[in-house]
């Protein structure tokens, strides 16, 4: 009976890729194996999808690649709001959740031919459970991947960091991939990478380059980000932002800074820019470089300003609870995460994958 070929996508921090990494060993797989599979033994980000808890990458793996038969054992521990002091108070064992995710992936791997194991977070992520990431990984027996940010100094220092935990819990970590990588300087990074990690066990490869499409977020993800509602065009969720512009100065001024697909943020008490944005949204050449109002401010918005913002269908947010710096700084820090009706990214993530990662090589390590 042939073994499963497994393979631990580990990171050395959150925001590096590792979803994406995961997305794209998925379609590479499925090229070459009759059943591959996913899982994410431990998932720190609940939602209820087809009537279960899972984790959300759990969820937009079973939706992009049809593998609902799979859910039941695609995401084994969810955490939930009170786990870890359930945990720490005795009421649940890390024994038990271990054991969920033995059998999880032990029917997994009676079920496929290559199956990926997502972890959660850097390598020391759920050690208050005793579930860290290379434990995990050891426990299973899959080697791992551990997907990097760019850059050199960084780089090093946190792949160090997260090795240690590996060579500690017994993982066996056998590439680490740079990801994320500026174009012009893909291949003198991936050089001072492989110089730098000379003579330790494991080999460095180049991941995806930077690509704004895939970074950037969608009038959804803000929404969900701030938990609002999209009023105006709801056709508009999916729209790709590629700028933020704070509307603080003059009206004119905003209208001639616009960019392509702006999401805009304008106080509820600038009415005449409101105003001025509305009329712009419905003239052809400026639709492209609005893709949204954000408007935060606790003073309410003019009864006729918002009656000409209905009636544009430009698409908005309210955020009567934000002050304009605050969700500004929100956005500049927050790196949008990919959504299962995201398929203008997903199917350039694919395509990219094709060129970007040389899965048989990745294939040949494991």
């Amino acid at each position: 009976m042939a073994t499963t070929k497994k393979i631990f996508v580990a990171a050395t921090g959150q925001q590096n890729g590792k979803t994406t990494t995961s997305i794209s060993l998925l379609h590479m797989a499925r090229k070459k194996y009759r059943r591959v599979g996913f899982i994410k033994p431990l998932g720190p980000k609940p939602t209820i999808y087809n009537g279960r808890w899972v984790d959300l990458d759990a969820a937009l793996m079973a939706k992009i690649y049809g593998l609902d038969e799979d859910l039941d054992f695609m995401s084994p521990v969810v955490l939930q709001a009170r786990t870890t002091r359930n945990l720490l108070d005795g009421k649940i064992s890390a024994a038990s959740l271990l054991e969920k995710i033995r059998q999880a992936t032990a029917e997994l791997e009676r079920r496929c031919d290559f199956l990926i194991i997502e972890g959660a977070g850097h390598s020391g992520v759920g050690s208050v459970l005793g579930l860290n990431n290379p434990f995990v990984a050891a426990t299973l027996g899959a080697p791992m991947i551990m997907v990097s940010g760019a850059g050199i100094g960084k780089v090093v220092d946190n792949v160090h960091l997260n090795y240690a935990l590996c060579r500690q819990e017994g993982a066996d970590l056998r590439l680490v991939m740079a990801n994320k990588l500026l174009p012009d300087k893909r291949e003198k990074t991936l050089r001072y990478l492989q110089l730098a990690f000379q003579g330790m066990p494991f080999k460095v490869a180049a991941g995806f380059n930077y690509s704004p499409i895939l970074a950037n977020p969608t009038m959804k993800h803000i929404a969900s980000l701030f938990n609002l509602y999209l009023k105006g065009d709801r056709d508009a969720e999916l729209r790709i932002i590629h700028h933020v512009q704070l509307g603080a100065a003059s009206t004119q001024r905003v209208a001639d800074l616009l960019d392509d697909a702006t999401l805009l943020i304008v106080t509820s008490t600038r009415n005449e820019l409101l105003v001025t944005l509305a009329a712009l949204y419905n003239i052809p050449e400026y639709r492209h470089k609005i893709a949204g109002l954000l408007i935060p401010g606790s003073y309410p918005i003019s009864k006729v300003t918002q009656q000409i913002l209905d009636r544009s269908n430009i698409p908005y947010l309210r955020a009567e609870n934000f002050s304009s710096t605050r969700v500004f700084s929100a956005i500049e820090n927050d790196v949008a995460k990919i959504y299962p009706e995201d398929t203008e990214k997903i199917s350039l993530l694919q395509s990219l994958a094709e060129t970007a990662i040389d899965f048989d090589a990745i294939d040949a390590m494991f």
